[in-house]
């Protein structure tokens, strides 16, 4: 039997073997990693920063100085949330109601968790009508984070004693930010169907109705800004908030 004739190596050679080879394998378990890794980011991508709260010192500060000259009601109806609270005229829209206004413009949830105890906790109202999530969408946060920190906030409102009623009002279109509407429809799928399993929170839908035959913001609706609602939409949402409980907001439910 003929056997198989076996290169024969200089010492050159032999070098150069043990030099490419190692590296080759460095090569290719460098170019696997950064493969491994850009897959790990696409899949969990950073959250997006909360903002400094301290913005929103002044604003909370006004609050509690306007609480210190006034006595406010108890068993109220707390509207909380960002600018599109802070411009809603809910005193004349529900005069037969205590209501109390803690909007304020540029807040997104995580802003409101921080600021719990001086927005919601001391009021211990009925009813809570809960709008913010807008800005987030704006900032870049996700659908996922922003849910998550709704669920901060239900959770610090379902350990007070009275546990209050809450209400969240969907996410609104607008001509502005109207690029961002497949996140808002995201963002309010998910917080619909946590309240419906959690039976923690009531979902109205507060952003189909401004929408026109077309499926776009309706302008109508909308102030010259394109982005926070005029008196005509406001209009919109105080008839919505009667029609779903019947002519009495009191008598939203779990």
């Amino acid at each position: 039997m003929i056997k198989p004739r076996q290169k024969r190596y200089r010492n050159s050679e032999l070098d150069n073997l043990m030099v490419i080879v190692p590296w080759k394998k460095l090569f290719i378990q460098g170019v696997s990693l950064a493969f491994i890794i850009l897959f790990s980011l696409n899949c969990h991508p950073a959250q997006a920063a909360n903002p400094d709260p301290l913005r929103l010192q002044k604003m909370v500060n006004r609050f509690s100085w306007q609480d210190a000259k006034n006595t406010y009601p108890k068993n109220s109806i707390l509207f909380v949330g960002s600018s599109s609270v802070y411009r809603w005229k809910t005193a004349y829209a529900f005069p037969e109601y205590p209501v109390i206004n803690r909007g304020i413009p540029g807040a997104e949830i995580a802003d409101l968790n921080y600021y719990y105890g001086d927005l919601v906790e001391k009021y211990r109202a009925a009813t809570v009508i809960f709008y913010c999530g807008d800005n987030d969408i704006a900032s870049g946060k996700s659908p996922e984070q922003i849910l998550a920190d709704f669920k901060t906030f239900t959770t610090h409102l379902m350990v007070q004693t009275n546990q209050p009623t809450l209400i969240f009002l969907a996410i609104k279109p607008s001509p502005q930010r109207w690029k961002l509407w497949s996140e808002m429809v995201e963002t309010n799928l998910k917080i619909q169907r946590y309240c419906r399993d959690s039976h923690q929170c009531t979902f109205v839908d507060t952003a189909t109705v401004l929408l026109n035959d077309k499926g776009q913001p309706d302008k109508r609706f909308f102030a010259e800004d394109g982005l926070h609602l005029n008196g005509e939409g406001y209009q919109l949402w105080n008839k919505l908030l009667y029609s779903v409980t019947g002519g009495d907001v009191l008598a939203l439910v779990l």
